[in-house]
């Protein structure tokens, strides 16, 4: 007996999309990228074939990102892409259109809030609700959200670092900077470029992050060989880079992550501030698993920084929750037309 649902959570990322079903969980995590052929403007892959294609691509094929920043910036594309993963996670013996409920950026505008709305109701939703990140990010990561409690929210993603106090089911202040995940590669591919006269792709970068990356010098440094192009010779070359260079060459966008977290402790009412010493700050999202990370977060605020379960999964999660309760999060849940 195939299993319908009529309601749908989806983790609108700037890298990722993960699609929650209420009953099912997370039933889709792919990259947010398509693959364009530009002669015909037609789709020709979307997710993990086109992500394949990235930096791989013939002229008459584009592999890009319709999300920048964690917002539309190419319209028709991302509405292919979210059709594509509506039917996907559905099943295609699915006739129902679904309520979609889709996570936002904090610092998202009434623009660009209204044009998710409308790119989910045409890839074929019947109701769309938008939810700001970082209070799904909390409902995902078992945060009680609707107590008189003040808790803080560090949700780091590829295009944005969300940083939010919640209380009372609210936002009690927030901030969203453009600088995360994909600030963070391209801060390593041009240190790589500057110090090694070498030319690395995005996709090279980002493995650079994950498997040697930190955000505190290590006494023990892991290292890697990466292989690019010599920007003199024009040659194949590969180099050994160690973590202590990752660490000083990503040192910048760190700084502004932790800015944004200190301007939110600023603008937090006292009472709020006590509760936040008392439970610390709940890290979320995939680029809060860089290494370090908490601990670099302590060291500049001073309060404890704890690494939620799966932080990754989070935000989709608190869709997946956020849909099979909507009356009780719709404080927190923003009008659907």
């Amino acid at each position: 007996m195939p299993f319908f649902s009529n309601k749908l959570g989806i983790d609108l990322g700037t890298t990722n999309v993960l699609v929650y079903v209420p009953g099912r969980g997370i039933v889709l995590n792919e990259p947010s990228v398509v693959a364009v052929s530009q002669e015909d403007n037609k789709i020709l892959a979307i997710g993990i074939e086109a992500k394949r294609m990235i930096g791989k691509t013939p002229g008459s094929i584009m592999a890009h990102r319709p999300l920048k920043d964690g917002v539309i910036a190419d319209y028709r594309t991302t509405e292919a892409m979210l059709r594509y993963y509506i039917a996907k996670a559905l099943g295609r013996w699915n006739i129902f259109r679904p309520d979609v409920l889709i996570s936002v950026p904090a610092g998202v505008t009434s623009t660009e809030r209204r044009a998710v709305v409308e790119a989910a109701i045409k890839a074929g939703a019947k109701n769309a609700y938008v939810v700001k990140e970082p209070v799904l990010a909390a409902i995902g990561a078992g945060i009680p959200i609707h107590e008189p409690l003040g808790h803080m929210i560090v949700d780091i993603g590829g295009g944005t670092t969300d940083v939010a106090v919640i209380s009372l089911g609210g936002i009690v202040s927030s901030t969203s900077v453009k600088c995360a995940g994909n600030k963070i590669d391209s801060a390593i591919t041009d240190y790589i470029k500057k110090t090694f006269n070498l030319a690395i792709g995005d996709r090279t970068a980002e493995e650079v992050k994950i498997k040697i990356g930190s955000a505190l010098p290590l006494n023990e440094e892991l290292s890697m060989i990466i292989k690019g192009r010599d920007y003199v010779l024009g040659l194949p070359r590969s180099v050994e880079i160690k973590t202590n260079e990752i660490v000083k060459s990503i040192g910048k966008e760190l700084r502004e992550i932790i800015k944004s977290i200190k301007d939110v402790l600023q603008e937090t009412p006292p009472e709020l501030s006590s509760d936040i010493i008392d439970r610390g700050i709940i890290m979320t999202g995939g680029t809060s698993q860089l290494r370090n990370i908490p601990e670099l977060v302590f060291r500049r605020t001073g309060v404890k920084a704890v690494l939620a379960k799966d932080p990754l999964y989070c935000v989709a999660r608190g869709t997946g929750i956020a849909l099979e309760h909507l009356d009780t999060y719709k404080k927190s849940i923003i009008a659907k037309r």
